[in-house]
């Protein structure tokens, strides 16, 4: 998987869903995001357990547990600022202004978990060694999709115009790019921290998110069938894939 194409993708991601909800009139609340959501939960679960912990653990990274605990406090703190749109959780006011909190706390989320890609294909040129996994880039990419989506049906409801709104979302979809930028070009010395500490704090991210969705995908505490073959559908796909 060469860089353009994952630029190409993780800014794609974001755009479609905009297009879902300005073009389409899709909106967070729609069966099928809450389906999309699902599946991405257990998407970014079955990756972590299947991928992304037994590289770092077999790596010998020392405490690795601390840095993915870490990673899981960080995601609860950015997530008291953004409400839990990483898990499509919005709460819309019609006319409301532009909450940056939230912009800036998802922002944030989003150059994190594009650091570690970025080190993926800056070892050779940093000296550092992190395997390549299709699987870490293909868990942001379906799980962006609902989240741009809920992040839209908010900026459509603000005191926004269409082109500012859209303006916005542009600016949210260049954070991931922007964190990989950062992963190609800084080197564990520039940062004080080891790159699989990196990784371990974005699968401490991950961790918090998707069992949040996959929980808080239920009504009144139950699963419908659709949903949880959602989930299954995701953590499947994730088995399979390298």
């Amino acid at each position: 998987m060469n860089l353009a194409f994952v630029f190409t993708g993780l800014f794609a991601s974001v755009i479609v869903g905009g297009v879902t909800v300005s073009y389409l009139h899709t909106t967070n609340k729609n069966q099928l995001i809450k389906l999309a959501l699902a599946f991405s939960g257990g998407f970014l679960l079955a990756i972590i357990f299947q991928h992304l912990l037994p590289e770092l653990y077999h790596d010998g990274a020392e405490k690795v547990g601390i840095f993915v605990l870490v990673g899981f406090l960080v995601q609860l703190v950015l997530e008291y600022f953004s409400g839990g749109i990483e898990h499509g959780h919005v709460h819309v006011h019609k006319g409301q202004a532009l909450p940056w909190a939230l912009f800036i706390s998802l922002s944030v989320h989003s150059i994190i978990e594009g650091i570690p890609l970025g080190n993926q294909y800056g070892g050779i040129i940093n000296h550092h060694h992190l395997h390549e996994h299709s699987s870490l880039f293909w868990g942001i990419i379906f799980h962006q999709i609902p989240v741009a989506i809920a992040l839209m049906t908010l900026l459509v409801n603000t005191s926004l115009s269409q082109w500012k709104a859209w303006l916005v979302l542009i600016a949210f979809a260049s954070m991931t790019p922007i964190g990989v930028v950062l992963g190609l070009i800084l080197s564990p010395k520039d940062i004080g921290i080891d790159v699989h500490m990196i990784l371990a704090i974005v699968v401490g991210m991950f961790l918090h998110i998707s069992t949040t969705i996959i929980f808080e995908t239920s009504e009144n505490h139950k699963f419908n069938l659709l949903k949880l073959l959602s989930i299954l559908i995701g953590c499947s796909l994730a088995m399979i894939m390298y």
